[in-house]
Formats: structure tokens, C-alpha cells, sequence
């Protein structure tokens, strides 16, 4: 949910850590309401018990019911405009007051406004539209549109990879964490390949720059193996974040036009400028079949996705495929519109790439010489740590990136941890340069000073 400060990926929900912290941060106005949330809520890796509350939330700050403010870096990947845009409150409340809901079946203006502008702003012939209330819904009904439009059923995704929690989401998803509890099979023909990683990478020894692209010839291969697969779906820029080696997505959409499959593009955490362009794809010169946006959308304030489409894949009319009550809600249309017009009067797509490249390029000269300091990787106002044991053998550094993450929060920043080490840093691309600059301080140190205790640790 937007608001909850959520505890590290792969840490336990009793951390000592964790819990030293809580105990040192939390006053009385906080801990009732964090051991309420506890009892009622069904609790769930990633979210509950929570690592704290929250009471007030303005333009890139949060601030629990104790008085401590956080800068946020995570967001829940919703906060592309910060919290509370005043231009975007104000239409939420107009609309609110000149038409509150429409049934499905009734068409609206804010709703015909919103899909004509998303055709607008997206690349290439897609130029059909379907509104979700979420983005797994909207990968789901991309599936089912690849499904109806090619007669297959099999799906080639990546192990990492996040597309959603439904079931259908969940099996071409590649997280543990939204898969391994689920007993008895997930979503038949969900094939799965090893995901562009370059740092990490068997068959690259020499950097991104030279690398052989064996990550993109699998998909071929498994393409042409498999001969029945619908489609392809993948985030263009995992938001873990990995970039990927150039010319990784030229190859797959070759290898999908040969075969036959769609190529889906789940943009629901790194669309609407968060990386500097309107849509990640876009840094790779190429232009997908399907593409799925969503999260920040709504602007931080109400939940909505939609899909877009070649028009040749409007192949549905006879069935039903969405079918959402809310699919053509007037106010969270009118927020998602007035949400695009914002990033585009106030150039946040250009703003996000400029304050991207300095932040990394900042970090990278800072933490050159930083021993824990194992990758620093990104684009846009989505970039990452990536912190390790040893450089030489990449060691994970867990331990230590969740020590960081703590020291982060008494500084007054807050992120989340992807795969267990890496520090992953996504502010509002409206976030002012002097707290893009005080958020980079507070990390920077934190890093140094674990680094520091390790090294005396070992002496």
C-alpha cells in the first residue's frame, strides 16, 4: 500500500535488527497503531507487520505518527509526482463533484480522454486501450489478448521478474516470494529463462560493452523450441535495477517476429518518464506489441492500469477480458490523465534523466574506492547500490545492505532492498535537487561508515 514503509526483500519479519530499530524509533503513537495493524491485518512477506506508520505524506517527504520524517525512495514505485500534487488533489475533487462513477457499459469523458491520450504518448501503432484496476490485472488481460490473437498459450518470462500476485501474473512472474507458497501447479506452458544481468553474467568477462548477448539468444532458442508460445513478457528495465546489455531487446523482438509471438512490455513500475524516458522500451529503439502501464498512473492517489495495443490485437470483442467494474471510473480516469498532463507540462521525463545521471554519477565518484560497493546501476530517477562481501567474487552483502538500509532510516531516508543487497533508490521525479542531495548524503555515509566497521571487524 502506498505509504507503508515496507521491510527489506528476503529479510525476516522478526529482524533483530529490525526490531533493535523499532524499539529505539517508536513512541508511544506509533507502536498501538503498528500492533493493531499486526492483529487485524493477515500478515504477508513484503508488507505485514510493518516496519512503521505513517501520518502525513507531502511532495517526497513521509512522516509517521511519532514526528519522524523519511525521505521516500521507494514509494511503491506510485510516486512519480511525489505525495499530495496540488493540481492533481484539485481535479480529483472536481470530478468528484461533477460525475463520481459511470458503470462499465456507459462511456465517460474523462475515461475516452484518458485512452486517447495514452495512444498519444505511446510510440509505434499501439492504439487500443483497456483500464484495469491494477497491474496484474493488466498483464492478465494482456495475456489473454496474446492468447486470443496468436491461438497459443505458452509464455517465455524471466526468473526475477515481477508481474503481479494473481495467479496468472504470479506463474510468469519469476520472484520466490510470490510463487513458492502456492500448492499444486500455477499457469501451464509460464517457460521461464535466466534474465539479462551483466554483473553477474557466466558468459561475460569483459563488461556490458562486449557482451555476447547469450541472455537474448536463449529466449530465441526457447522460442524456437518451444513453437507455441503467445508471447513474450518482461519489464524493459528490471526494477531491481538492472539495465539491459545494448542491443539485448533488438535481438528478442527479432526472435519474436520469426517465431510468431507477441512481445509484452510490463512498464507498470518503470513508465511515465521514471527513467528518463516515457517509456523504458524507448531507450532500446523498440516498440512492443502490448504494453501495460500502471502504478504511478494514478498519480499516488488512486489505483489504476491500463493496457495498449496494436490495433490488429483488438481480436476480443466476442468474449470478455477485463470486464472490471471500475474500468471506466470517471475520477480515477480524470486522475490518471490530469497525472500524465502534470509530467509532461512540468517536463518530469526530461527532469528525471538529468537528476538521474547526476545522482549516479555522484555516487560512482563518492563510493569508486568503496570496498562493499559492488555495482552502481541505473536510469532515470531509478538507480541502485548494489553492495557485496568482496568485489572479486561478488559476494552478496545482505547483511550489511540491511544494516545500511537501517542507519538510512535514522538519517531520514527511506528505500527498499531488492534481492537481498541492493540498495534500490527511486525518488519522485519532482523531488527538489537540495533533497536529491541530502537523501545522497545520508546514503553515501551509511555506506562508509558499514564499510568502516567491516574493515575493523577483520583487523
Amino acid at each position: 500500500m502506498p505509504g507503508k514503509l515496507t521491510h527489506t526483500e528476503g529479510e525476516s519479519n522478526t529482524s533483530s535488527v529490525r526490531a533493535e530499530w523499532q524499539q529505539r524509533t517508536h513512541k508511544p503513537a506509533s507502536a498501538p497503531l503498528l500492533a493493531r495493524d499486526a492483529k487485524v491485518f493477515l500478515h504477508q512477506s513484503l508488507s505485514s507487520p510493518c516496519v512503521s506508520s505513517i501520518a502525513r505524506a507531502e511532495g517526497s517527504w513521509i512522516e509517521d505518527h511519532d514526528g519522524n520524517r523519511y525521505l521516500d525512495f521507494h514509494g511503491n514505485s506510485v510516486h512519480h509526482l511525489g505525495y499530495g500534487h496540488p493540481r492533481l488533489v484539485a481535479a480529483i475533487k472536481k470530478q468528484l463533484d461533477d460525475l463520481s462513477f459511470a458503470p462499465r457499459r456507459f462511456t465517460c469523458d474523462p475515461a475516452v480522454e484518458l485512452a486517447e491520450k495514452l495512444v498519444s504518448i505511446t510510440p509505434g501503432d499501439l492504439s487500443k486501450v483497456l483500464f484495469t484496476t491494477g497491474g496484474s490485472d493488466a498483464n492478465e488481460v494482456a495475456l489473454k489478448i496474446a492468447r486470443a490473437a496468436t491461438g497459443r498459450f505458452k509464455t517465455v518470462s524471466f526468473w526475477d521478474s515481477f508481474h503481479g500476485a494473481g495467479f496468472g501474473a504470479a506463474s510468469v512472474g519469476g520472484e520466490a516470494t510470490f510463487r513458492s507458497h502456492i500448492a499444486g501447479p500455477l499457469l501451464p506452458g509460464a517457460e521461464h529463462v535466466a534474465p539479462f544481468n551483466c554483473y553477474r553474467c557466466p558468459y561475460n568477462h569483459s563488461g556490458p560493452d562486449t557482451c555476447g548477448l547469450a541472455c537474448a539468444q536463449m529466449v530465441d532458442y526457447v522460442l524456437g523450441r518451444e513453437t507455441d508460445v503467445a508471447a513474450v513478457i518482461a519489464e524493459p528495465m528490471r526494477a531491481v535495477p538492472f539495465v539491459p546489455p545494448p542491443g539485448f531487446w533488438t535481438q528478442v523482438r527479432e526472435a519474436c517476429h520469426r517465431h510468431g509471438a507477441l512481445l509484452i512490455m510490463d512498464e507498470i513500475p518503470t513508465g511515465l518518464g521514471k527513467t528518463g524516458r516515457m517509456f523504458a522500451f524507448e531507450h532500446d529503439h523498440v516498440i512492443p506489441d502490448i504494453v501495460t502501464v500502471g502504478k504511478s498512473l494514478g498519480g499516488g492517489i488512486l489505483p489504476i492500469a491500463a493496457v495498449i495495443a496494436r490495433c490488429e490485437l483488438d481480436v476480443c470483442g466476442d468474449f470478455a477480458i477485463g470486464h472490471y467494474t471500475h474500468e471506466k471510473n470517471p475520477v480515477t480516469s480524470r486522475a490518471a490523465l490530469t497525472t500524465l498532463q502534470i509530467i509532461e507540462d512540468e517536463g518530469l521525463v526530461e527532469r528525471a534523466e538529468r537528476l538521474g545521471n547526476y545522482a549516479m554519477s555522484r555516487l560512482r565518484d563518492t563510493l569508486r574506492s568503496c570496498s562493499i560497493v559492488g555495482d552502481i546501476r541505473g536510469r532515470g530517477v531509478m538507480f541502485g547500490v548494489e553492495i557485496v562481501h568482496n568485489r572479486d567474487s561478488k559476494t552478496a552483502g545482505n547483511d550489511l545492505a540491511e544494516e545500511i538500509y537501517y542507519r538510512c532510516l535514522d538519517g531520514g531516508l527511506s528505500f527498499k532492498i531488492s534481492q537481498g543487497c541492493v540498495l534500490t533508490l527511486s525518488p519522485p521525479m519532482t523531488i527538489s535537487e537540495a533533497d536529491l542531495d541530502q537523501a545522497l548524503d545520508v546514503v553515501e555515509a551509511a555506506i562508509q561508515q558499514v564499510a568502516e566497521s567491516k574493515r575493523e571487524k577483520q583487523t
